[in-house]
């Protein structure tokens, strides 16, 4: 959930891929493209192929496939484009691969979810207002499972315990070309200790959101995304983060950042 930015340029002209203006101009197929893709998945529990989109939209595939580059671009979907059929990996919260977390929808699964962050927000997405679901989860560090069930963005109880997020990659890595990556270091934990151990397993230092940090951080984008047709594109800035998360508590020491770090 990104920030809104200037637009820099590196030393040798060209925009890095952190800095994309936001909001930028969406165009019609965009959003065509964006919308169809949510409810598709939203009713079908997947993704749709490009045959989907062409019946549902009567979008050509050159458009489809330009319009998942530039929904891509505004940090909306991540998909492969070196494939023909420009694959869509995520389109948070929804991941088409197996992820750390599952969703449940009346007992019934329905989703991998593109990462913890992602599985608070989702039950505010329209198509699921008014139910309870289930989100399942595991400690990245032993693998035990962590269960929480949200109505409308609000955790209602959890299992084993409420856990913390952990998350092992600094602002400055997320979101250099897609955001997979940084999803993929987005994890829950229960608590500090197995955090750290995590941290051993995976030679990396991470920071901790606390469930209710999360809660606060995803809170600007859950009430627009899915519900507002023209929903703006994000920005991913590490200047902007820094100082977004700072005012949230989040400690960013372990990355050299605040008071107990070097910059």
């Amino acid at each position: 959930m990104g920030q809104d930015a200037a637009f820099p340029e590196t030393e040798r002209g060209v925009t890095v891929a952190q800095y994309v203006p936001s909001p930028m101009q969406w165009s019609e197929r965009a959003l065509q493209v964006r919308q169809f893709v949510f409810d598709f998945w939203a009713e079908q529990r997947r993704g749709p192929n490009l045959r989907a989109v062409h019946e549902g939209t009567g979008l050509a595939r050159r458009d489809i496939v330009q319009a998942y580059k530039e929904l891509q671009t505004g940090i909306v979907v991540v998909v492969d484009q070196d494939s023909p059929n420009c694959d869509i990996l995520k389109i948070p919260p929804y991941s088409a691969f197996p992820s750390q977390v599952e969703m449940y929808v009346d007992d019934e699964f329905h989703s991998f979810i593109g990462c913890a962050h992602e599985a608070v927000a989702v039950s505010k997405m329209p198509h699921f207002a008014g139910k309870e679901v289930r989100l399942e989860s595991y400690c990245a560090c032993c693998l035990e499972p962590i269960t929480f069930w949200s109505k409308e963005f609000v955790v209602t109880r959890y299992a084993p315990q409420e856990p913390l997020v952990h998350v092992g990659s600094p602002m400055w890595d997320w979101v250099h070309d897609d955001m997979k990556a940084m999803c993929d270091h987005t994890n829950f934990v229960l608590d500090r200790e197995h955090g750290e151990r995590y941290e051993i397993q995976i030679g990396r230092r991470g920071v901790y959101f606390t469930m209710d940090q999360v809660h606060q951080y995803v809170e600007p984008a859950v009430g627009t995304r899915g519900w507002d047709y023209h929903w703006p594109s994000q920005s991913m800035t590490p200047e902007g983060l820094i100082t977004r998360l700072e005012a949230l508590g989040v400690d960013l020491s372990p990355w050299g950042v605040g008071d107990a770090g070097n910059a």
